[in-house]
C-alpha cells in the first residue's frame, strides 16, 4: 500500500519541468451541489393535488432521479429532477388556481348582489303622497 504524501491522481494530467520531475497540476473548481429529487413534494402533490394524474408524474420523475443520484449519474439526475420539480408546480398551480378564480367569483357576486339589495331597499322604502294618485 503506497502511504507516501503528496498523492497524486494517475488520471490527473501530468506536466514535466526541465528537471524531469513529474508535477501535477489540478484544476478545482466550486463543487456543485447534488442534484434535488423533489421526492418529498411529489409524494404531496401525488396524495393531495393529483388532478391529471400530475402528481403520479412527479412522483415517477422524482424516484427516477433518486435512482440516478444513487448510480452516480448527476447529470441524468438534475434533468429529471427537474422534470419532477415542472410537473409539481403544474400540480400545484392546476390545483389551488380554480379555487381561488371561485373564490374571486364568489366575493364579486356577493358584492354585486349585496349593491342590488341596496338599491332595492332604497325604492321600497319610498314613500308616495295621495297627490301621487290623483
Amino acid at each position: 500500500m503506497d502511504t507516501s504524501y503528496p498523492r497524486e491522481d494517475p488520471r490527473a494530467p501530468t506536466a514535466h519541468k526541465a528537471d524531469g520531475a513529474a508535477h501535477t497540476a489540478l484544476t478545482l473548481g466550486a463543487p456543485r451541489p447534488p442534484p434535488r429529487d423533489h421526492l418529498i413534494w411529489s409524494v404531496f402533490s401525488t396524495l393531495y393535488l393529483n388532478l391529471c394524474c400530475l402528481g403520479f408524474l412527479a412522483l415517477a420523475y422524482s424516484i427516477k432521479a433518486r435512482d440516478q443520484k444513487v448510480a452516480g449519474d448527476l447529470e441524468a439526475a438534475r434533468r429529471l429532477g427537474s422534470k419532477a420539480k415542472c410537473y409539481n408546480i403544474l400540480a400545484m398551480m392546476w390545483a389551488l388556481v380554480p379555487p381561488l378564480l371561485l373564490l374571486a367569483l364568489v366575493v364579486t357576486g356577493a358584492l354585486h348582489l349585496s349593491r342590488l339589495a341596496k338599491d332595492s331597499a332604497a325604492f321600497f322604502s319610498t314613500k308616495f303622497d295621495d297627490s301621487d294618485y290623483d
